[in-house]
């Protein structure tokens, strides 16, 4: 252990920082900076597959779909600063995949690598499990180790690479799916 670690926790330095930053239900009010975050990895990542910028108005759209349909958005604020958010969605809108969802998670670029996406993906995981769903699945560009590697460390597991499916900054990507089975149970019956 180094001393400056050593150092900051006799000082107690190193927890106060960590008792301030908190994973919570996103308000409105936290869309600019969802959006910010977004907008960022839109630019200058190969997470989402989105090559322009969205706007404030099609966030509010995306997350008061979300808030209708019961799904949670989060987001870890730290002294009022939003570092990150994750987010669950329909995995498709047919009705046979209603148990199912998809995770989101986004770091602010000066966040990550810190354990920001460590605090928001676990609440996630306990929502679908209230929500009663079945299934969550990632979708994770191949190259992003960090995001595989988050995700297995909470049990999702790799079900399959789609090779050269996304194009973005001039190259093909791969895609990675991992699923985290929230519950063995029977199918439910017909509707």
């Amino acid at each position: 252990m180094s001393l400056t670690l050593m150092s900051r926790r006799r000082n107690g330095t190193s927890r106060d920082r960590r008792s301030k930053m908190i994973v919570r239900p996103a308000a409105p009010a936290d869309l600019p900076a969802i959006l910010a975050i977004y907008n960022e990895a839109v630019l200058n990542t190969a997470a989402t597959a989105d090559y322009e910028p969205s706007t404030l108005e099609a966030r509010t759209l995306w997350y008061t779909e979300r808030i209708q349909k019961g799904l949670p958005v989060f987001v870890m604020e730290e002294s009022a600063e939003i570092l990150g958010w994750s987010s669950l969605s329909p995995y498709h809108a047919r009705i046979g995949y209603r148990f199912t969802a998809e995770v989101s998670v986004y770091v602010a670029a000066e966040r990550r690598g810190q354990g920001v996406g460590k605090q928001l993906l676990p609440p996630l995981v306990e929502a679908a499990r209230n929500l009663g769903l079945h299934v969550l699945i990632a979708s994770i560009d191949s190259e992003n180790e960090a995001s595989i590697r988050l995700h297995a460390a909470y049990g999702f597991q790799t079900v399959g690479t789609l090779s050269e499916v996304c194009t973005k900054f001039g190259r093909w990507l791969g895609v990675v799916y991992m699923e985290l089975r929230l519950a063995d149970a029977p199918a439910p019956p017909m509707l």
